[in-house]
């Protein structure tokens, strides 16, 4: 019986488990949308939303530029910072059109744009579109992504 244990072990050790969530969330910051199975997508919700809300807890303090803030906001700032970045890689490469590399600073896109962008929600920040079986082991596969408007797509669409 599985009595309070919560959480699905995807038929992998705890060492790859964890190192398979943190890459998936890397990929949801730096993309704000991917596409892997219905249930790493149920899971990966869990990890990034308490990601998400640990940056929006700091407030105004989240997305104030440095110099503005005083040492004690500082400080809170930065604990909160080495927090999200113990389980997310700093910096993220995106392919950017016409093939250039860009790298992106993850922690500061989370606390910068993401906590600023959630700012007046009280949670709920991914949404999980089902889009059907893979073609090769059938596998269900569905598309989380951030709530709100994409960058990407609002770039494409201006």
């Amino acid at each position: 019986m599985r009595h309070k244990n919560s959480g699905r072990k995807f038929d992998r050790n705890t060492s790859h488990r964890l190192a398979m969530f943190k890459n998936l969330t890397a990929n949801l910051v730096l993309h704000e949308r991917i596409e892997t199975t219905e249930a790493k997508a149920k899971e990966l919700r869990r990890t990034a939303e308490k990601l998400i809300t640990k940056a929006k807890r700091l407030g105004k303090v989240a997305y104030t530029p440095q110099a503005e803030l005083t040492d004690a906001q500082k400080a809170d700032r930065l604990a909160a910072s080495r927090a999200v970045a113990s389980y997310i890689p700093r910096f993220g490469t995106r392919t950017e059109k016409g093939g250039e590399l860009k790298t992106v600073d993850l922690v500061e896109k989370l606390f910068l744009d993401l906590a600023k962008r959630f700012d007046g929600r009280p949670g709920g920040y991914t949404r999980i579109i089902k889009i059907g079986p893979r073609r090769g082991d059938n596998a269900p596969m569905a598309l989380i992504e951030f709530v709100g408007e994409l960058k990407e797509v609002a770039a494409a669409a201006e």
